[in-house]
This record gives C-alpha cells, sequence and structure tokens, in this order.
C-alpha cells in the first residue's frame, strides 16, 4: 500500500515561523542597538577596516593632502631649467611636441616660456627650490621631491579624478575612501576622512566637485566629509532651540532602533550606513566645536602659520585644523586650495597663490614634527598636472607628461630630490613616476599591499592602482 507523500509544512506553518523570525529578528537587532546607542555596552564601535593584518610594517598612520587645485607649474616650483631660460621667447623645438597631447596650444605657434622666479638650493641638502616658497626652502631637508610624476588627464575634472580616484570613470572611490575601508579610523567622534576648500586672492580658481572625495561603488560611510571653512564647520550642528542633548539622544536611539528593525529585515549596507552616520552626527555635535575652538592656540602657533583670524575660510587656518584633526585620529585630510590654474598673468598670479600656501605648508609640516606627529603622518604637496614650458600669452597651459610633488613624513626619505623630467622640462624622462606609482607607494607606506586592498563589484575585484602602480622604493626611508 502506497503511503501518502508527505505534503510538507502547511501554508499557516511557514507563516507562523516567519512571522516568528522576523520578530525574532527585531529583537535581537533591537537588543544589539541598545547595546550599541546607550544601553549596557560601551564598546568602541567604529570602523575597524577590512585590513586586520598589515601588509607591511606601519610607517604612516595617516595622511595630509595639500592639494594646490589647478595645477601649479613645476617650473616655478621644484624643477629649474637654465636651458629653457635660455630658450625664453624662441621657437619651442618640434621634435619635442610632434604627435603630443597639448591642451589648448594645439595648432598654434609654440614659443618657450622660461622660469619668472629665482631658484635656490636651500638646506644641507641643496634641494633646489623656487624663492617664491621661502618657507618650504627653510625645511628643504624635511622634504622629498619628485620631479618625474606624468598622469594621464589634461583636463581639471578628469585630473583630479585621475589623481584621487585612479580612473576617470565615475563612480570610483576616492583615494581617503580607499583608506578608510582597508584600515579603519582612529577616532569615534570625528569622519575617518575629511575635506576642507579655500580659494585664492589671486586668479586661478577651478571649482573642486565633490566627486573627487565620492566613495564610489563602496559603502556610502566611506565617503569624505566636506567641513566649511568660514562659519561653523558642519551645518546644523548645534542643535535646535528647546532641545537639550539628553531629548536628542533619545530621538538618535529612536531613529536607529527603527533603521535597525529594517536593516536586521532586508539586510542592506546603506541602512547600516545611515545608523553609524546617526550616531557619528550625535557625537560631532561635541568633537566638532571642541576640534574648530582654536582659542587655546599659542599665538606663536597662529603667527607660525600665518593666521590672521582662526576659522577665516584661509588655507593657513585650514592647515591648522589638519593638525588638530590629525591628533585627534582623521585618517585621511584633504585641504584644496584653488588658486593655479594660471593660463594667463602667471607672474601676478602665481606669487599670491605661493604666498597663501607656503608659509602654511612648512608650519604644519614642522609642527607635526615638533608633535612627534611627523613620523607616522605622510604629507604631499601638488596638484593634479603641472604647466607647459610653452607660454600661453602671459602664462601656462596644462601639462600631463611631467610635474613636480613634495612629500615628507611617514616613512619617506627625507631631503632627496628623485626623478626628472628633460632639459626644457617637457616631459617626464629620469624614472617616471605615475599617479599608480604614488598611490601604490603611499598605500604601501600605510602598512597596505596596493594589489590587495579590493574590493569586488560588477563581477570583478577593484583596487584603487587599477591594474597598474609599482611602489617607488628609492623615496622610502
Amino acid at each position: 500500500m502506497n503511503k501518502t507523500p508527505d505534503p510538507g509544512p502547511r501554508t499557516s506553518d511557514v507563516l507562523l515561523r516567519r512571522a516568528f523570525l522576523s520578530r525574532a529578528a527585531y529583537g535581537f537587532g533591537g537588543l544589539a542597538l541598545a547595546g550599541l546607542f546607550g544601553g549596557t555596552a560601551s564598546a568602541d564601535e567604529r570602523w575597524r577596516g577590512v585590513i586586520t593584518k598589515p601588509h607591511h610594517p606601519v610607517k604612516a598612520k595617516r595622511i595630509i593632502h595639500l592639494c594646490m587645485a589647478g595645477g601649479p607649474s613645476h617650473l616655478e616650483t621644484f624643477d629649474f631649467k637654465q636651458a629653457l631660460k635660455d630658450l625664453h621667447d624662441k621657437p619651442f623645438p618640434d621634435s619635442f611636441t610632434k604627435g603630443q597631447q597639448l591642451a589648448q596650444l594645439q595648432n598654434t605657434t609654440l614659443k618657450a616660456r622660461g622660469p619668472f622666479t629665482e631658484f635656490k638650493k636651500w638646506g644641507k641638502s641643496g634641494q633646489e627650490i623656487s624663492t617664491l616658497f621661502p618657507h618650504l626652502g627653510s625645511i628643504a631637508d624635511e622634504l622629498c621631491i619628485i620631479r618625474s610624476m606624468h598622469t594621464e588627464q589634461i583636463n581639471h575634472d578628469t585630473a583630479h579624478a585621475f589623481m584621487n580616484t585612479g580612473s576617470i570613470i565615475k563612480g570610483r572611490p576616492s583615494w581617503g575612501s580607499w583608506m578608510t575601508y582597508g584600515l579603519g579610523s582612529e577616532t569615534q567622534d570625528l569622519p575617518g576622512f575629511v575635506v576642507m576648500t579655500s580659494q585664492g586672492k589671486g586668479g586661478g580658481a577651478q571649482p573642486v566637485s565633490a566627486r573627487q572625495w565620492s566613495s564610489g561603488f563602496l559603502p556610502s560611510k566611506f565617503q569624505g566629509i566636506q567641513f566649511q571653512s568660514k562659519g561653523d564647520a558642519v551645518h546644523y550642528v548645534a542643535n535646535p532651540a528647546g532641545v537639550d542633548h539628553s531629548m536628542q539622544r533619545g530621538v538618535i536611539d529612536e531613529v536607529n532602533r527603527l533603521n535597525g528593525l529594517l536593516d536586521a529585515r532586508i539586510h542592506d549596507p546603506e541602512i547600516a550606513t545611515r545608523i553609524s552616520q546617526y550616531e557619528m552626527a550625535f557625537r560631532m555635535q561635541t568633537s566638532v566645536p571642541d576640534l574648530t575652538d582654536m582659542s587655546k592656540e599659542p599665538k606663536d602657533v597662529l603667527e607660525r602659520y600665518g593666521i590672521k583670524k582662526p576659522g577665516d575660510g584661509t588655507f593657513a587656518s585650514n592647515c591648522l585644523l589638519a593638525r588638530r584633526m590629525a591628533e585627534r585620529g582623521v585618517r585621511f585630510i584633504q585641504l584644496y586650495h584653488r588658486a593655479w590654474d594660471h593660463h594667463g598673468d602667471i607672474e601676478k598670479n602665481m606669487p599670491i597663490a605661493a604666498e597663501e600656501t607656503d608659509k602654511a605648508s612648512a608650519a604644519l609640516i614642522m609642527d607635526l614634527k615638533e608633535r612627534g606627529l611627523l613620523d607616522d603622518t605622510l604629507v604631499l604637496w601638488g596638484g593634479e598636472f603641472g604647466r607647459t614650458p610653452m607660454g600661453q600669452g602671459s602664462g601656462r597651459d596644462h601639462h600631463i607628461l611631467g610635474f613636480s610633488v613634495a612629500l615628507a613624513g611617514g616613512g619617506i626619505k627625507p631631503g632627496i630630490t628623485f626623478g626628472g623630467t628633460d632639459e626644457l622640462g617637457y616631459k617626464a624622462v629620469d624614472h617616471p613616476v605615475s599617479v599608480h606609482d604614488l598611490h601604490a607607494t603611499m598605500l604601501h607606506l600605510c602598512g597596505i599591499d596596493h594589489l590587495k586592498l579590493t574590493y569586488r563589484t560588477q563581477g570583478r575585484d577593484f583596487r584603487l592602482t587599477d591594474v597598474f602602480g609599482e611602489v617607488v622604493k628609492p623615496i622610502l626611508a
């Protein structure tokens, strides 16, 4: 006699099980959130990164990127060319430019433009730095100057994107996002990745889009947070009138509880981001005012940076804030100074941009050193590309085949100049360093093998250096 097949669980039983599991999940989520947000647990809940064990010895725990937005001329900063000076206002040799990509000088008569500024050998290392930058010159023995940088993008926005993400394709994570994803944050009370901008008083101010600090396809909790240079660093950081700290705490807890219930049901990483960011916003209501209160900074420190009024929106004020962020554990700090797009009036406007940034840049590096922070803080000074050795009216055009950057601290060999361009400053010919190489090197100093920091999306593994990048070992201490 054949047995009747077991029909399986009844629909009503399935529904009851689903209801139980759903409600249980809500309960578990609520318990977890209670512990996280003001309940019995007081554990450090900050993101600690996907790299639990460094791939290399950690030399740098944080990075400060002083981004000279607009493309400062390497020929008036770190790369003196006597031959170019001798050729000034004469036809630029066709042998250099034939078949090469130019920006706005395409199909025009090219004339050499010699450097308008003098250079000097500074410090015991004797590094050649323009006299436009006497303060950076005074710390030449702390700097590693790379004269052989090159990039792939000749327009500002895409060149910034390439410098930040290693790609011009929208939706790729920025460098700071990769850092916080890989290494996590050293602070619970401030974002791990902070961006500030300032604008020069001379010409050459190009806009900088927010996509430069986007987290791309990484969860949005890793995107850079822009702090305002003037007024409140973060909008609405203060509680509304009539709302005290405990009341705000209650609102945050309830919002996060509800978000936790939803997350337990659908497991969307963006909901987890929302929960963590509500909590971060609450903590920032205390931490940000403390960060930006410079009233206790000694007068001589303000003078050293060249700050006339703290919080006045200048690059100098932002540099001091960067030091204060570094002290508080912010992982990646970017300061953009929009002042370097000198297609015309370079002799008038570049000295202004130099004066606005030189003193504060040097002060930041030495301040970090005196506080014992430079050894594990990596500072990068430079733009998205260089400028042509050919003139463009009274200025210089965009240039991608050769430019310079300067680094300090964080495991970098100090007091050296690495690589070089040809005799006219047109192309990197001695140990060329690509943007991918720069990224690979700086990740290496942070203990990361750039080949191993990946994120899988759209069916493949992505990384900051794409399929390129070599560590520039000669500049490592």
